[in-house]
Parts: C-alpha cells; sequence; structure tokens
C-alpha cells in the first residue's frame, strides 16, 4: 500500500494542476470563441488566488523543512505534515464562513428563472450511486495499476499527475467548459479554480490524517517538481484572473502551460 502513496499524492498536484490550468484554459478559450470577451467576479477571484498561494506556502514548508533539516526522525516528519495540514484545513472552514456566512452578498450570483430538472431525492441517489461507483472503479484501477505501468513502460508519476486526474474529473471539465459556454463564468471559476482550493486546502490535508487513521501514513512532503509546477500555476492563474475579464488568448496560454507540464512530467521518474 505504501507503494502507492506516491501516486496519490502525484494525483492531488495532479488535480490541482489539471483543474487550474486545462480546465480552466479550455473554458476560456471556448467561452471567448464563442462570447469574444467575458467577464467574471475578480473578488471571487482574488479569495481564491490568495487561498491558493497559502496551499502553496503550506505545500512548501515541509518539503523545505525535509531539505533544510538536516537529520530528523519520523516523528518530527509527522509533526510538521500533521501541524500544517491542520492549519490548511481551519483556513479551508475559515474560507467557507467567508463565502458562505459573512460575505455572502459579495458572491451571490444573480438570480435566475431556471428550475432543478431532479428533485432532491432523486439528485442524492445519483450521488449516492456515482460515489459507489467511484470507489469501484478506484479499486479496479489500483489492481490494474502495476501491469498496465510495467507493459506500457509510463511512470507512477505521470499517471498519478496527468492520466488519473483528467479520467477521474471528466464530468467535471465538462461542466465547466459548458457553464463558460453559456456565458456563466462565475460557475466556472468555482469549477476550477475552487476545486483546486478545495483540494489543496482540504483534500490533501485530510488525507495526511486518514492515512493514519488506516495505518498508512502519508506525510505532507511533495517532490521539487510537483511544488514547482503548483506554484507556477498559481502565479499565471493569479495573474490572469485578476482584471475580471477573459478571452480565448488567456485559455490557450494555461492550455500552453499545463501541455508544457505534462510534457515534462512524462520523462520524470520521481516516483
Amino acid at each position: 500500500m505504501r507503494d502507492e502513496i506516491p501516486v496519490v499524492k502525484a494525483s492531488l498536484t495532479g488535480s490541482i494542476l489539471g483543474n487550474l490550468l486545462l480546465v480552466l484554459g479550455l473554458s476560456f478559450l471556448a467561452g471567448g470563441i464563442r462570447h469574444r470577451e467575458q467577464s467574471f467576479n475578480a473578488q471571487a477571484a482574488g479569495v481564491h488566488a490568495s487561498s491558493l498561494m497559502l496551499a502553496v506556502i503550506g505545500l512548501f514548508m515541509p518539503a523545505l523543512f525535509v531539505l533544510t533539516s538536516g537529520r530528523h526522525d519520523l516523528v518530527q516528519r509527522e509533526v510538521v505534515s500533521g501541524t500544517v495540514a491542520g492549519i490548511l484545513i481551519l483556513m479551508y472552514a475559515a474560507a467557507l464562513v467567508f463565502f458562505m456566512v459573512t460575505h455572502e452578498h459579495l458572491f451571490r450570483a444573480p438570480e435566475e428563472n431556471e428550475r432543478p430538472h431532479w428533485p432532491v431525492r432523486t439528485a442524492l441517489l445519483v450521488l449516492i450511486g456515482a460515489t459507489a461507483l467511484v470507489a469501484v472503479e478506484s479499486e479496479l484501477l489500483v489492481g490494474a495499476l502495476e501491469p498496465a505501468l510495467r507493459d506500457l513502460g509510463i511512470s507512477k508519476f505521470f499517471v498519478g499527475l496527468v492520466l488519473i486526474p483528467i479520467v477521474g474529473n471528466a464530468a467535471e471539465h465538462g461542466s465547466a467548459v459548458f457553464m463558460a459556454l453559456r456565458n456563466k463564468v462565475d460557475a466556472t471559476l468555482e469549477i476550477a479554480i475552487g476545486s483546486s482550493v478545495q483540494v489543496a486546502l482540504f483534500v490533501a490535508p485530510a488525507l495526511v490524517f486518514i492515512s493514519l487513521i488506516v495505518g498508512h501514513p502519508m506525510d505532507f512532503v511533495f517532490t521539487t517538481f510537483e511544488l514547482a509546477a503548483v506554484a507556477l500555476a498559481t502565479v499565471i492563474v493569479s495573474l490572469i484572473s485578476v482584471d475580471g475579464r477573459s478571452n480565448w488568448l488567456e485559455g490557450a496560454q494555461l492550455i500552453g502551460a499545463y501541455v508544457i507540464m505534462a510534457i515534462s512530467f512524462f520523462f520524470v521518474r520521481a516516483a
């Protein structure tokens, strides 16, 4: 099981990168081609950007501790990882309170006369069923991973960073592009950037604690390659979203950045 922890870490990083660069890029590209230029809530994008920068700090510090502290024991490494993970989860909770309670009026989307197609009960049943199918799919993936990697000659690092996030988040990707085509860029940002924030500030830190419970500890130390990619992705997304407007060129630039990283990931054998 511990042999698969690098794949788990890489898939977390890949989800962040895929949402920030590929999903947002495709959405801006498609929306920009149809609508020429689109606008969105720059304040919401700014809050997401600052949350991503916090996540970058949280990802960097455990790695810097390992690289610069010289000799350290496993307990110190776990304490640093657990502390950082706990703080990130608290900051994610604080961001939710900011978005949904204290400053909800700043991020409220305009009301539309659209009625839900499904009742709540049907939606919940579909969600539960989809979750169960994902769990089964995950078990099948883990079982088939080693033989597939051996036959295809692909590294676990590339699979975790690129293939698993693209396949696993395909429905989410389609939803973001669909919203951009309908000129609902705020919804696109929530799907793309919001999902990245959720993974960085909640999912990844939560897995640190869950791994302790199940007896397969996962620290919060990521590779230098992963850290650099997330930091660069955060910078370019922050720069592009600061003005509250998007166009097809910005989408193409985000996609280009993702392709550059993906090609580099293919030749890295870090995991």
